[in-house]
Order: C-alpha cells, then sequence, then structure tokens
C-alpha cells in the first residue's frame, strides 16, 4: 500500500519551481519591509543557496562537458559554430545599442570618491592574455577558482585524449554525469527559499534609497537591457528559426533569467540553464559546452553596462564624440565583455578601459566604477539575468535551426513553466 504523501509535499510537487520562486520574491519583500533585522538573518539561506550552486558548477561543467566528448560519435553534428556567431553578434548588438541610447538619453554622474583598491586591467591585450593564461591554468586550480575557460579547455581535452578509453572507463565517467546532475537538481529545487534570502536581505540591507539619486542612469541602461531582451534578441532568433520567437524567449527569461537576476552569477546559473537545455530537449553534446562558454563569453549585459557608464563619464565630462569612436568603443566593448568573467569585479572594472578611448584618466573613470558599484542592486542582477537566459536562447536557435523538430517544443515548456 502506498503512503499518502503530505499535502504541503503534495502542493510542493504539482507547482512549478518559477511559480515557487514568485511566491519566495513576495515573501523576501514583505519580511524586508515589516522585519529588517530578521531578513538580514533570513540571507543566510540565500548564500547557502547561491553557495551550492558555485560549488557544484564547476564540477558540473567538466564531468558534462568531458562524458558529451567521449560520448560523441563520429560524424554526429553539433552547432557551435552558429552558437559561436550568435553569441558574438548579440554582444555587440548589444553595445550599439547602449551607444545609440546614450547619444538619445545622455546622462550625467555626480562623481564620488575614487576607489584606489580596485585594479582594472591596463588595456584589451592585458584583458586577453588573461583569457589566454586561463586556457593553461592547471586543471585542479581551475576548479577551485571557477575559472571556466580552463575548466573547459581540460574537459575538452580529457575528453578527446579518453574518446578510445575501454567502455567501462567510459561508463564510470558517464554515471559520475548522471550522479552530478541528480545533485545539481537537488540544489535547484531548493531555488523559491535562496531567493527568498538573498531578496530580504538584500533589501534590507541596502533598499533602493541609494539609487534614486541615479534613476536617469539606471533607466537607460535598464531600458537597453530590456531592449535587447525584447526587440533584439527575438529578431536575431526570428532570422535563425523563422518563426515566432517569444515563446522560446519568454521561457528562457522565466526558467534562467529570474533565477540569475536574484543569484547575479552566471556562474551559478550554469545548472539551471542546463536543466531548461534538457527540458527543451537539446542535444547534450552541444550544451554541455555552449552554456559554460556562453557565461564565459557571452555578455551583452556586460557590453551595456561598460558602454552606458563609459558614455555618462563622456557626457559629464563634455567630451565630443565622432561616428568612428563610437563605433570603436562598440568593438572595444564587445571584446572586453567577452573577458569580464575573468576579471575581479566584473563589467564594471572594464569600464576604465572603455574610458582611456575618450583621454579620460584612470581617477576619473575610477570614479565612474563606484557609480557601478552603487547601482549595482539592481545593474548586475539586471546585467546576469540578460547573460545567463541569452545563452539558452542562442544555444536553442541555434540546435531548432539544425532540428526543426524542436521547434515545437519551447510553446509546450512555457505552457509548463
Amino acid at each position: 500500500m502506498t503512503k499518502a504523501q503530505h499535502p504541503l509535499i503534495k502542493l510542493v510537487n504539482s507547482t512549478s519551481l518559477v511559480s515557487q520562486i514568485l511566491v519566495g520574491l513576495v515573501i523576501g519583500i514583505l519580511l524586508a519591509w515589516l522585519a529588517p533585522e530578521a531578513a538580514k538573518s533570513v540571507g543566510l539561506l540565500g548564500g547557502l543557496f547561491v553557495g551550492g550552486l558555485k560549488a557544484v558548477a564547476p564540477v558540473l561543467v567538466f564531468v558534462l562537458v568531458m562524458a558529451a566528448i567521449i560520448g560523441h560519435k563520429q560524424g554526429q553534428k553539433t552547432s557551435m559554430k552558429p552558437i559561436l556567431v550568435l553569441y558574438l553578434l548579440g554582444t555587440f548588438s548589444a553595445a550599439v545599442v547602449a551607444v545609440v541610447a546614450s547619444f538619445m538619453f545622455p546622462s550625467e554622474l555626480h562623481l564620488v570618491a575614487n576607489s584606489e583598491q580596485l585594479a582594472p586591467p591596463g588595456g584589451i591585450t592585458e584583458v586577453l592574455q588573461t583569457l589566454l593564461f586561463n586556457v593553461v591554468t592547471n586543471p585542479v586550480k581551475a576548479l577551485i577558482e571557477a575559472n571556466y575557460i580552463g575548466i573547459l579547455a581540460w574537459a575538452i581535452a580529457l575528453g578527446i585524449a579518453l574518446r578510445h578509453a575501454s567502455d567501462s572507463t567510459k561508463a564510470i565517467i558517464n554515471d559520475i554525469s548522471h550522479g552530478t546532475t541528480l545533485i545539481v537538481k537537488a540544489v535547484i529545487r531548493c531555488a523559491p527559499i535562496g531567493i527568498l534570502g538573498l531578496v530580504s536581505s538584500t533589501l534590507a540591507t541596502s533598499g533602493f534609497d541609494a539609487l534614486f539619486g541615479y534613476a536617469h542612469l539606471l533607466a537607460v541602461l535598464l531600458g537597453c537591457m530590456l531592449f535587447i531582451a525584447f526587440v533584439v534578441n527575438p529578431l536575431i532568433v526570428f532570422v535563425k528559426i523563422k518563426r515566432n520567437p517569444y515563446p522560446l524567449v519568454l521561457t528562457c527569461l522565466k526558467e534562467s533569467g529570474i533565477t540569475a537576476f536574484f543569484t547575479r552569477s552566471s556562474a551559478a546559473n550554469i545548472p539551471v540553464n542546463m536543466a531548461l537545455c534538457e527540458k527543451l530537449r537539446l542535444p547534450e553534446d552541444t550544451y554541455a559546452v555552449s552554456i559554460p562558454l556562453g557565461a564565459t563569453i557571452n555578455m551583452a549585459g556586460a557590453a551595456i553596462t561598460i558602454t552606458v557608464l563609459s558614455m555618462a563619464a563622456v557626457h559629464t565630462l563634455g567630451i565630443e564624440v565622432d561616428l568612428a569612436t563610437a563605433v570603436l568603443l562598440s568593438v572595444v566593448a564587445t571584446i572586453s565583455a567577452c573577458g569580464a568573467s575573468g576579471v575581479a569585479g566584473g563589467s564594471l572594472l572594464l569600464i576604465p578601459l572603455a574610458c582611456s578611448l575618450f583621454g579620460i584618466s584612470n581617477d576619473i573613470a575610477m570614479q565612474v566604477v563606484a557609480v557601478g558599484f552603487i547601482i549595482g542592486v539592481l545593474q548586475d542582477s539586471a546585467e546576469t539575468a540578460l547573460n545567463s537566459s541569452t545563452d539558452v536562447l542562442f544555444t536553442a536557435s541555434a540546435c531548432m535551426a539544425e532540428d526543426k523538430s524542436l521547434l515545437d517544443v519551447a510553446p509546450n515548456a512555457a505552457s509548463e513553466a
């Protein structure tokens, strides 16, 4: 005789994860409003959730990529080349949109104290060198530091080297892959509680008072990100799959963007994205590589942040910008954004690099970085949501263009969300 489920467990199992996350969000806001001190304590739950995702993500990426390459059959198609093109096109488009928006709605800053303890890169060459050195790093160090470029490089190398291993070795790696995936699914199920903790502690500690002085700048930043998410990206996907892109776009924003918004970490959102790719029935050979790679180089949100804040500094100082320099800024922002995840402090510390195009001193540029940290409560959250959800969006659209049978999966996934 089967034991009856507890009503609460039954309710949780019958409710979608997105709905549970929204409930956690509302409870977190109410807790921060009604009991700020208690909300700060609940922040421990959010920290544990993000810590769990960050802990499992490097192992997941390493094992899944290696297992996917080992299990790849000769002649089997992957969609990596078109995905890379979409990543670069999306990031460059975001930089162009940010430049246009900055000309149409110029922002000016009240520059604050310097942040001399931060160390921005000295130029594009340094950013590219950092990426190259990340490729040849020690594999154990790469896993410990969540260096996804290094993790990918070692996983690909070992996967190729073990292509001709014995069946028993391949079976063991495959079993480890499935076991890691089960752990990831268990961590993701804790998302509603984790987001409750993240929201309540953030609002109780920071609030939104500091944001009001930068309302115009935030409006330009968030407006660009929304425009990319709901206009530019759907247009790119439509060209790729020749079908209404919005069911897929909305599915990616709901199931990937929401969690990324609150975790504020593309790396932590890798397990969420891989689970969504599995739900969309995408080939594991492709998404096992494209999702962690996207978390490293697909940075439309970072390109917007770098461009808008750099242009705000330009307008504040009254510097004239011609078309050629604006185009160059878009290119620099695209390249810099691809290296953002490998630099401590993320996209904000690449602002001095973009500012140097206009002859703006490092001292002033670092004041702009400080402004970025002030508005980071919303800016960084929205940037991560755009970056991470686009990883799945472009991976799915490239796979769907290759395999038309996948086109009907996105609407079904949207209805289940």
